[in-house]
């Protein structure tokens, strides 16, 4: 009877506040594990805290009015679906998928950790840009830049290519700045930044992928200004432009596919049922919607199958006739969004790093989108480039998301992100 009161009231002594010296310390430690995930992710420094709402918000938006925009394009094309009205919907979401990973990885990576990876990138996007040139491209629409891979996916090289010389750029103007021992890039920074930028626009223009190149052109500009490079380098590389333009019209570099877009877009009325056809029912989609559109699977040219290449680059015409001008004005209202949200954040990154990679994203997405908009209403020559977000096809999605992850890490890993949002 007194044995087995004793080991009962030793029990509460032995583990207790007045237990072993090891389970004391110890227990802060289990404490910590019991604690729920939604708690640890409402802390302050939690990464999900740290996110641009607003940039992710309006970047996930744009991608589910393509994805509806997509599906609407394509569902009445049975020699495109295979009899499947929802085959493009499903390669589009997948697609989203798969670079919402790629940004999450990006932004839980870093934007720094990525430096040390920036030569394999480059690398990468050479070999890339190389193999849609050899037997392993394909041509589509006069041009080699796609890879085409098994279940009717393809790559196309010329997106990455994009990425390798934003995050190029930046690692050489930004390597002795970001050390402290120069208060701007040199010029020997950036000459060796300009060669290494135009490698691939040589490539691609072998292709010829004109539109790629005009985009990595504006990269150029754009990581050149905000690096805080000298005035002359960017006034040689406007007139540098303006030379390699004249000297790809006279040497012929470009085929007569896209000299022909070319023509019909300084004359609109010339040749409108062949080389001006697409934009011409472009137009007529667009101005069919009106204020409040057709509504959604209701447009004629869109159900008819008037405008070619409709989930793609002309994407923005089934916005124009099923959705109206208000539709048209949410998705250029969040196009809006994102730039104010990218210039913000290279404004406020810590490190010259950081604010030339979030500046070239912004000039990437800035131009893109109005080079489409702007071919979709005839303001824009015909150039082959999709609407981020929101036209169909993987490499572009991918690519894009790529972008919005390194935005976020900026803004994850800048002095100023937690406290000027």
């Amino acid at each position: 009877m007194n044995l087995g009161l004793k080991m009962r009231n030793s029990r509460p002594k032995a583990f207790g506040l007045g237990g072993p010296p090891t389970l004391q310390k110890l227990s802060p430690a289990f404490a910590e594990q019991r604690r729920s995930l939604a708690t640890r992710a409402l802390e302050r420094d939690a990464p999900v805290r740290r996110l641009d709402w607003m940039l992710f918000g309006a970047a996930l938006a744009l991608s589910v009015i393509g994805s509806l925009l997509v599906w609407s394009a394509t569902r009445p094309r049975t020699h495109l679906t295979g009899g499947d009205p929802q085959a493009f919907l499903k390669k589009h979401l997948l697609n989203l998928a798969i670079g919402l990973v790629l940004f999450a990885g990006v932004a839980v990576l870093g934007h720094r950790r990525l430096r040390v990876l920036v030569p394999f990138v480059g690398i990468l996007a050479i070999l890339g840009l190389l193999a849609a040139l050899s037997p392993l491209g394909a041509t589509i629409n006069g041009q080699k830049a796609w890879i085409l891979l098994p279940a009717g996916f393809s790559l196309q090289p010329a997106e990455l290519a994009k990425i390798g010389v934003i995050l190029g750029m930046a690692m050489l103007l930004a390597e002795r700045v970001d050390t402290g021992d120069v208060e701007r890039p040199g010029n020997r920074a950036v000459f060796w930044s300009l060669v290494i930028a135009m490698m691939p626009i040589g490539i691609i223009m072998l292709m010829p992928d004109l539109g790629s190149a005009m985009v990595i052109c504006v990269i150029i500009l754009g990581v050149l200004l905000a690096s805080g490079a000298q005035a002359r380098w960017i006034g040689g590389l406007v007139g540098l432009g303006v030379m390699g333009a004249l000297a790809v019209w006279k040497l012929g570099i470009l085929s007569q596919y896209q000299i022909d877009r070319f023509a019909a877009f300084t004359d609109p009325t010339l040749d409108p049922a062949g080389v001006g056809y697409n934009v011409a029912q472009a137009k007529m989609a667009v101005g069919f919607g009106g204020l409040f559109g057709t509504g959604l699977f209701q447009g004629p040219q869109t159900q008819g199958q008037f405008v070619p290449e409709q989930q793609t680059d002309f994407v923005f015409s089934v916005a124009g006739e099923e959705l109206g001008l208000v539709g048209c004005s949410v998705i250029l209202f969040l196009f809006g969004v994102l730039l104010w949200r990218g210039i913000r954040i290279a404004v406020n990154a810590d490190d010259l790093f950081g604010t030339i990679i979030a500046a070239g994203v912004v000039a990437w997405l800035g131009f893109q989108m109005f080079e489409n908009v702007g071919m979709n209403i005839g303001i824009m020559p015909v150039a082959g480039l999709p609407l981020p977000f929101v036209s169909y096809g993987g490499s572009s999605m991918f690519a894009i998301w790529i972008a919005i992850g390194l935005l976020q890490s900026v803004h994850m890993r800048g002095a100023r992100s937690l406290t000027r949002a």
